[in-house]
């Protein structure tokens, strides 16, 4: 067992560049003397230009001929891997050699030792502009895998390979001059966003220097809270292996995983440089640019610890970040069925659809793509109520409404006003990770009442028929966030039907009343939300003209809520019986990666995120 309480010794090195036999050798001297706990390569393991020793070298380490001392991570830098190298990673899920784990693209990792790892290699491709980079071995990351693990929440270590943009900013600290010996680190926006939204304890990069920055202290989210605490950061890079300027190549140092957050402003720590670089109001901001049933979206079983795990456990309790099947940090995600990724919340296509391409051919033959979509936040909380930050929490509920409304308007234009849509969430504070599922319906359907008399009726199949629902009409520009603030377990239905004369042209803008702070009270509890800056920067959401209905019924303690329960009522609607059950309607990943593609397809007209990425 773990002892949280005691400090874990780390050893950090800038890039190896294939002189990983000298640097294990010096590596397994001092831990003879210090008994590190575990190691950290936070550059390039291999070398860009290999030779016949190279070759050689690494087919030793390969083989085992090569040890490493101590458990090791290394993470993708900006150099390919060899080919034998990703072999051997495939075929051993990570692990290289005894003692050496790759950390990929784009992880978060809790190690053996309590430590929360969260790694984004590479250099920024801006040409990957939606969703996640598929291919997790090359040199080359997205902004969605930047926004991705955004979802882990919190990590004691962050690894980048660039730099966060506006990380010198309050500091004092220099860094040489770029000349032809020294190249100035590539620095992005979203990376400061990244470390921002994570409060990293630890954030190394690499660079041809060494570079360590004064610590730096995240605003609290309330200052006036008498439990607030104040997040420190050290951002240290780390110069390479042999570099000719003698620069230090190692770090070692100390943390204990269980310490909380100071709760008065450490001495000797400066503000946050993204917050005076770019004057935000919150650090959680986003960027511009329920246990069974999470587990269908994985392609594999996946092993959060960081090595593999010999037995399995019982018991456990649900997955955390790094092993939940909702969340874009976990490397075993099915990413093929994600469709786009904003700042705050992503689309992708349902695993086991209701709605096929071929299903939808009589309701809406212009759509020609899968309708059952999935409306899911980064942030990892089993509902939207309990994001911690009310910041995160305020921007999260914006962008999965202007994901919904964007959804509408696409199904607006291709049933040329004859289609309205349903929209449903189970929120339950003992789930895994909320979600919203979304699908088209026949407007005839939903002005005929069918769709509150089929939840009603198949709650009554069920034996609720007790439960009291409550119906609301929203107006466009009302804000949904108090709704949705509200704590307790509650099954909600978002009905929208187009307005009657709708044309497909028919789209207008927001308010900007959707984006004004709030401040809710429920029962004695008082929230507050505030606007993030994706909602402050971005144009106003294109929202159709319609109607939309709330419904929503509490979940009691005392029954046995069946999760697929909105799924059931849809599917007797559409007269599709025998696609109630997910697990009956199963696809190869290529039909689902077709299916997936032809919604992009539809949707890029409609979908926000391809507005830009930093």
């Amino acid at each position: 067992m773990v002892d949280l309480n005691m400090n874990e010794e780390t050893v950090v090195i800038g890039g190896v560049n294939g002189k990983f036999i000298d640097v294990f050798t010096k590596i397994s001297a001092l831990h003879a003397k210090n008994n590190f706990s575990l190691a950290i390569i936070a550059g390039d393991l291999f070398a860009a230009d290999t030779t016949d020793d190279d070759d050689a070298n690494v087919a030793s380490l390969l083989k085992g001929d090569i040890e490493v001392p101590l458990p090791t991570y290394f993470a993708l830098g900006k150099n390919s891997l060899p080919a034998s190298v990703v072999e051997e990673l495939e075929e051993n899920s990570g692990e290289l050699c005894e003692n050496l784990y790759f950390l990929g693209k784009r992880t978060t990792i809790k190690t053996s030792e309590g430590l929360r790892i969260v790694a984004l290699g590479g250099s920024l491709d801006t040409n990957l502009t939606v969703g996640t980079s598929k291919d997790k071995y090359t040199p080359f990351y997205s902004g969605g895998d930047a926004s991705a693990l955004k979802g882990a929440n919190t990590a004691d270590i962050l690894i980048t390979s660039d730099w966060p943009h506006g990380i010198e900013t309050g500091s004092k600290a220099l860094k040489p001059t770029p000349s032809d010996d020294v190249t100035a680190p590539a620095t992005h926006h979203i990376l400061s966003d990244l470390c921002s939204a994570l409060k990293p304890r630890y954030h190394f990069s690499t660079s041809p220097f060494f570079y360590e920055r004064e610590p730096f202290f995240h605003p609290p989210t309330d200052p006036t809270d008498p439990n607030t605490t104040y997040p420190t950061t050290r951002f240290l890079s780390i110069a390479p292996y042999g570099n000719t300027s003698k620069e230090k190549w190692i770090y070692a140092f100390s943390l204990t995983p269980s310490e909380s957050a100071p709760v008065t402003i450490p001495p000797g720590t400066t503000a946050s440089p993204f917050t005076l670089s770019r004057k935000r109001s919150a650090p959680a901001a986003s960027t511009t640019s329920q246990a069974e049933a999470f587990s269908r979206f994985a392609s594999t079983q996946h092993n959060s610890s960081g090595r593999p795990h010999k037995r399995g456990r019982r018991n456990e309790p649900p997955p955390g970040p790094d092993s939940c099947f909702f969340c874009l940090s976990n490397p075993n995600l099915a990413t093929h069925l994600i469709t786009s990724i904003g700042g705050d919340a992503y689309l992708t296509t349902a695993k086991g659809p209701l709605l096929t391409a071929s299903t939808l051919k009589t309701l809406a033959p212009a759509l020609a793509c899968p309708a059952h979509i999935l409306i899911i936040p980064l942030a990892h909380a089993p509902t939207l109520a309990s994001i911690p930050d009310p910041v995160a929490r305020a921007g999260t509920m914006a962008e999965m409404r202007r994901y919904r409304h964007a959804l509408n308007a696409m199904v607006q234009q291709a049933g040329q006003g004859k289609l309205g849509s349903v929209c449903w969430e189970v929120s339950r504070g003992g789930g895994v990770h909320a979600h919203w599922q979304w699908a088209p319906l026949a407007q005839s359907t939903i002005e005929r009442g069918l769709v509150e008399a089929g939840m009603k009726v198949e709650a009554e199949n069920e034996g609720w028929g007790d439960v009291k629902w409550t119906k609301r009409k929203l107006d466009e520009g009302e804000q949904e966030d108090e709704i949705l603030s509200e704590r307790g377990d509650v099954f909600r239905v978002w009905v929208w039907t187009p307005a009657s004369d709708a044309s497909s042209s028919d789209v207008k803008t927001e308010t900007n009343d959707d984006k004004t702070k709030t401040e809710t009270e429920t029962n004695s509890t008082k929230i507050k939300t505030e606007p993030s800056s994706s909602q402050l920067s971005n144009p106003p959401p294109q929202s159709p003209s319609g109607t939309t209905t709330l419904l929503s019924m509490p979940i009691p303690s005392s029954i046995r809520f069946n999760v697929q329960f909105g799924r059931r009522v849809l599917a007797k609607l559409l007269g599709l019986e025998k696609r109630m059950n997910w697990q009956d309607c199963g696809q190869s990943e290529e039909e689902e990666t077709q299916e997936a593609e032809a919604f992009k397809e539809v949707f890029k007209e409609f979908d926000f995120s391809l507005e830009g990425d930093e």
